[in-house]
């Protein structure tokens, strides 16, 4: 009977990037979990500015690895996996990231008036905010009066999308400078 060889894993430089850029957004989420938010369920989503900068310089792929480790990862850390909060992060990312690929596979057909990543924030920051209202609703709320909350999210969402989208833009600026 032989020994089992061991399994070698070789990381390309793509994996070593995708795994950096996770893991920095891990850390802004783990942060930014522990930091008191203004209303139950409405926090800037600061780690999301790493999913557009990941969006706009590297596409839509590595963009979804980004967040969906984010989500994973960062909830394993700070004690959510599994939790209602949990299914409302990864709800909240999924929908995010469809509106993300059906915006990024519509962007080209916009010649000169394509969206940036404050366009690209906003989107995905109300289809964030769609994706855990819908969750809510079937899972733990089973009541309409939810939606009367829908203007306010919304509009938590747009503020949001455009400060996380300004600072995207500012971030892919500096990038190209150096």
């Amino acid at each position: 009977m032989s020994t089992p060889q061991p399994l070698h894993l070789h990381a390309s430089r793509d994996d070593r990037r995708i795994a950096a850029l996770a893991a920095l957004a891990i850390a802004i989420h783990v942060i930014e979990a522990a930091l008191p938010s203004p209303l139950p369920g409405i926090k800037p989503g600061l780690a999301n500015v790493i999913t557009l900068v990941v969006l706009v310089q590297y596409g839509w792929a590595d963009a979804a690895w980004v967040s969906l480790l984010r989500v994973f990862a960062g909830s394993l850390l700070i004690g959510s996996f599994m939790t209602p909060t949990f299914a409302l992060s990864l709800a909240g990312a999924c929908s995010s990231l469809m509106m993300l690929a059906l915006a990024w596979r519509l962007n080209p057909l916009l010649p000169g008036q394509g969206l940036g990543a404050v366009g690209f924030g906003v989107l995905a920051s109300m289809a964030h905010i769609g994706g855990q209202l819908i969750i809510a609703r079937l899972l733990f709320i089973p009541h309409d009066g939810l939606f009367h909350l829908l203007p306010v999210l919304m509009t938590a969402a747009v503020l949001f999308g455009i400060v996380s989208g300004i600072i995207s833009q500012s971030i892919l600026i500096k990038l190209h400078q150096d």
